[in-house]
């Protein structure tokens, strides 16, 4: 099957890679797009981790009101002023504030999580295990599979890079930031966000 150049430049603005790499990668997956976009995404996102090496100290603060009932002021940053501007980044901010108003995380990363809330987390996580082991629900040999399974759950509805996208659940917001830094070859970070709700207090 003959592939589309137009499929080809899709495919490299989506993941960053080259030209030859997206031709490919489409000739590989006989000209399937989303099996191509999902093997070149892989590729896209390594060198999307190379540049969160750099540091980033433009950006923008964006926000986002829902209703007059929820307020959203994200900082997003990047590396240079020229890429602030761009509308690429510009919607990827406006996106943030407005998924940080639907789903309403605590934190940006794990990274973030304080080291006792972990340790309490993981403790109350491995006695309800333990318990269900004892109750012979479940075989102490996953134990801690099934364990870490809770944790990874808990913290995709706690932290905003873990979180299901809003726009697109089968990707996290992580995953999108970091496709967004292969689109515009520069590092991003989000740097920290606050959300008011009318009438709640913090």
């Amino acid at each position: 099957m003959a592939v589309d150049i137009a499929s080809v430049k899709r495919l490299k603005e989506l993941t960053g890679v080259g030209l030859t790499d997206a031709k490919a990668a489409l000739d590989e997956a006989k000209g399937d797009f989303d099996k191509a976009l999902e093997a070149m995404r892989k590729k896209g996102l390594t060198k999307a981790e190379k540049r969160g090496e750099r540091e980033a100290r433009s950006g923008v603060v964006g926000n986002y009101n829902h209703d007059g009932r929820i307020g959203v002021l994200v900082e997003v940053n990047c590396e240079t002023d020229f890429v602030a501007r761009n509308e690429l980044f510009t919607g990827l901010v406006k996106d943030l504030a407005m998924h940080i108003a639907a789903s309403n995380p605590e934190f940006i990363s794990l990274d973030d999580v304080p080291a006792a809330n972990k340790k309490t987390i993981t403790a109350e996580f491995t006695a309800k295990a333990k318990a269900d082991v004892s109750a012979g629900q479940r075989t102490q040999k996953i134990m801690g599979t099934v364990v870490e399974g809770m944790l990874k759950k808990y913290y995709a509805e706690r932290c905003l890079l873990e979180q299901p996208f809003v726009k697109n659940p089968e990707q996290t917001v992580g995953e999108y930031v970091k496709e967004h830094i292969a689109k515009l070859g520069e590092n991003i970070v989000v740097r920290r966000f606050e959300r008011m709700v009318l009438g709640e207090l913090v």
